[in-house]
């Protein structure tokens, strides 16, 4: 940060107290980064055993290190706006809103998993949904929504081309559970006897799950009923580039052992371009408890077409024919008829395949504009202007 720019007064302030990197941390980042692009600064509050964040190069931002929402709240510069991307304690958020404007961004739909977090974004100023999925979802709980969904961008960023890609560990270790801590000391011993292969493309069509593998998710529970339609397809492969909880990977490896070796696990991955350059399509998870899905974002701007289920909020984010594919949900109640079944969506993906006619995402300009840094930049602009 320049002089001149730590000079100015914060646009706004952010408190993000995970100590994981996954999409509401890349949607902090974007935020900092518009924020630059408006001719501002702003602040950034992390938790100090999160080190990911002194990796990046972030501009015109401030970092300051807070182990709780107490310690985040004493840190805070009088009257800045504060935005919050999950729903503090009770006690903290009336702290914050007597003295400042409140933002609230909902990166998960207020349905019936997370809907009592109702009662601390009510405080807010501003409730944002990331999706006209998860405005609905807000509006169902009583609650007023910021006027449009604030659609994340694709962290082109990070999407740096490196000399190849090895597989790294596919866990996430829960230091709070006795098991997690036993198996995380431990790995570094066994993990020596697991090979450490370099990355390479398969003849066939890669399917892809760039994600983390995390309950909301829910990609065990999808995949007991997508294994035996894979199966029906000799020449179709998985490829799974993310990290879980134990019990998350241990589902997971379960419910896919029926298709054997064409399934590779390679874990989590700093290098998200060649994730994408190894497959032909993003397989998604399920939708009820999904926001909006950045690594569908990513993806499409990558070149990489999507194949999700027919539901919200992928009916936001997946163009049919344009920039992927959407299937009817499989489970049982689920499938409304307005979406073909997964087989024959596969089927039709891999003679388009044959016939040299895969979808680029990017050629949907107009679809891939509401992603845009340009776009989100505007709509800080917008949900800034006012506030005070």
């Amino acid at each position: 940060m320049n002089p001149e720019s730590s000079s100015k007064t914060p646009l706004f302030a952010q408190i993000k107290l995970h100590t994981y990197f996954g999409g509401g941390e890349v949607f902090a980042c974007h935020l900092a980064e518009a924020a630059s692009a408006l001719g501002g600064r702003s602040l950034l509050i992390v938790h100090p055993k999160a080190k990911h964040w002194s990796g990046l190069s972030l501009p015109d931002t401030e970092i300051l290190e807070a182990s709780n929402w107490q310690e985040a709240v004493a840190r805070l510069p009088a009257g800045v706006p504060v935005i919050v991307h999950a729903a503090p304690p009770a006690e903290v958020v009336d702290d914050i809103a007597r003295s400042r404007p409140l933002i609230g961004f909902v990166h998960m739909p207020l349905n019936q998993f997370y809907a009592e977090t109702r009662h601390t974004y009510s405080r807010c100023d501003r409730v944002v949904g990331v999706s006209r999925y998860v405005m609905e979802t807000i509006s169902a709980v009583g609650l007023t929504p910021w006027s449009e969904p604030f659609y994340g961008v694709a962290n082109i960023s990070r999407l740096s081309r490196g000399d190849g890609l090895v597989r790294a560990s596919e866990y996430e270790w829960d230091r709070r559970k006795v098991r997690d801590r036993l198996l995380g000391a431990t790995e570094p011993l066994w993990s020596l006897l697991r090979k450490r292969p370099l990355l390479t493309r398969r003849n066939g069509l890669s399917l892809g799950i760039v994600s983390r593998l995390a309950p909301i998710k829910q990609f065990p529970e999808l995949m007991q009923w997508l294994v035996p339609e894979l199966l029906r397809f000799d020449d179709v492969y998985l490829e799974i580039f993310g990290a879980g909880g134990y019990a998350s990977v241990r589902d997971l490896r379960r419910v896919l052992k029926p298709l054997g070796d064409r399934v590779r696990f390679w874990g989590h991955q700093t290098d998200v371009a060649q994730a994408y350059a190894a497959i032909d399509v993003l397989l998604t998870g399920l939708p009820e408890r999904e926001a909006l899905g950045l690594n569908v974002i990513e993806a499409q701007a990558c070149g990489v077409p999507v194949l999700a289920p027919g539901a919200p909020p992928f009916i936001e984010t997946v163009l049919p024919a344009r920039t992927g594919w959407l299937y009817a949900d499989p489970r049982p109640g689920k499938n409304t008829g307005a979406y073909p079944d997964f087989a024959p969506t596969l089927a039709q993906i891999l003679a388009d395949r044959a016939a040299g006619k895969m979808l680029d995402p990017r050629l949907a300009t107009d679809h891939m504009k509401c992603f845009s840094k340009n776009e989100f930049a505007q709509r800080l602009a917008r949900l800034l202007d006012k506030l005070h």
